[in-house]
């Protein structure tokens, strides 16, 4: 296979080479066609005609990724990215077939165990046409990933097993009737404004079963009855929220929470899934505006800095920046971070990390965190109904 990145292979420890070729997993994927973009983890290729899958991949969670592309004769366009978590065992072999009607790949074929034996039973004829796992990923792989397991990746998982770039929406209203279909705005005048436009276009929503099964997180930052100043106060300390969140999903193991956030961003990075970011941007929100969490929870901060710093490694430093406000949605956001986590009262130890890693930012990306610090500046905070200040 053709690879289309631009990093250079590193040479393999001959150990390392002969443990993974002796314990390492196989992918078998059977009937890719030419041309197809396909990648594991953060390194993808163009698929050639020899290409039968890839080998010596180190047991653990995977993200095998790929694009389907119309044959030259109809254009050649590359669709967008699907892709799927793995979990792979040592000496396993998955075994799938490229399904030319659906565009994707179909794993049933590794439920057969007579079939799995069969090609474990060739491997050798086979192994001229399996591509090796590109090892000079994995450290990388590993650092973006080591808060996900198994059943966290299932879970977040959409139930159809696939994480795809573009949604598959469909219309809330079938119209299946005559009637319904009557009752809807004409489309056959002319617009008067553009939102009688929009009104005129169907409701739309995913169809079921491709969701991410992301937390949901509480619009309302306070508890219920809360009086005019607890809500103020929820709403510059969003601890509540987050400790809301955690007790929902993650109240045995709260660290899984930071996996959570490093599935969005892969969802992102490597899948091409907008809603993996907005998501990842919403929970780094609520951890890094929750100042009494800080106190209480030091080894999920300590974690959180860790995993942000390998993140941030990752992208450009303009990336962040709101092109129509220029403002840089990280910039403030860890501005209220180092300031909690800097403050009096917290664990010693996250105070010193966050201090290095503020350094770090600071002489890496140019990102001044002292300035415009408005302190003094007003929240405003939305009450319930028919609650009042006196």
């Amino acid at each position: 296979m053709a690879s289309s990145s631009n990093n250079n292979s590193v040479n393999m420890d001959p150990e390392v080479a002969r443990r993974l070729f002796e314990e390492g997993a196989i992918l078998v994927l059977l009937d890719v066609p030419q041309g197809t973009e396909l990648g594991i983890d953060c390194k993808s290729w163009l698929v050639g005609p020899r290409f039968r899958g890839v080998k010596m991949i180190p047991p653990g969670l995977h993200f095998l990724h790929y694009c389907s592309v119309n044959s030259p004769s109809c254009g050649g366009e590359i669709g967008p990215k699907t892709g799927l978590f793995l979990t792979l065992k040592p000496r396993e072999i998955l075994l799938a077939k490229w399904d030319r009607k659906e565009e994707d790949l179909d794993f049933s074929d590794s439920k057969n165990e007579e079939e799995v034996n069969r090609i474990r039973g060739t491997l050798q004829e086979l192994d001229p046409f399996l591509g090796p796992y590109p090892y000079e990923v994995m450290r990388k792989w590993v650092s973006l990933t080591d808060h996900i397991n198994e059943e966290l990746a299932t879970n977040l998982q959409p139930l159809s097993g696939r994480v795809c770039a573009f949604s598959d929406v469909i219309p809330e209203l079938q119209f299946r009737h005559t009637k319904d279909r009557a009752e809807q705005p004409r489309n056959d005048t002319a617009c008067q404004s553009m939102r009688e436009g929009l009104d005129r276009l169907p409701k739309m929503k995913q169809r079921e079963g491709t969701e991410l099964r992301f937390s949901v997180i509480p619009k309302k930052t306070y508890p219920p009855g809360a009086s005019p100043a607890e809500i103020t106060k929820c709403s510059m300390d969003l601890s509540y929220a987050l400790e809301t969140v955690l007790e929902k999903k993650y109240e045995k193991q709260p660290l899984d929470l930071l996996g959570e956030l490093q599935f969005a961003f892969v969802c992102f990075l490597v899948g091409n899934v907008y809603e993996g970011f907005e998501h990842w941007k919403c929970l780094l929100a609520l951890l890094c505006r929750s100042e009494e969490a800080m106190r209480k929870r030091k080894e999920l901060y300590l974690g959180l800095i860790t995993v942000l710093y390998h993140q941030l490694g990752e992208v450009p430093p303009d990336f962040f920046v709101d092109i129509v406000s220029q403002n840089n949605f990280l910039t403030s956001t860890l501005q209220d971070f180092f300031q909690f986590a800097t403050g009096p009262g917290m664990d010693g130890t996250l105070r010193r990390k966050a201090e290095k890693f503020k350094t770090h930012l600071t002489k890496k990306f140019c990102w001044d965190f002292d300035a415009d610090l408005d302190d003094c500046a007003p929240v405003v905070v939305e009450l319930p109904e028919g609650v009042t200040v006196d």
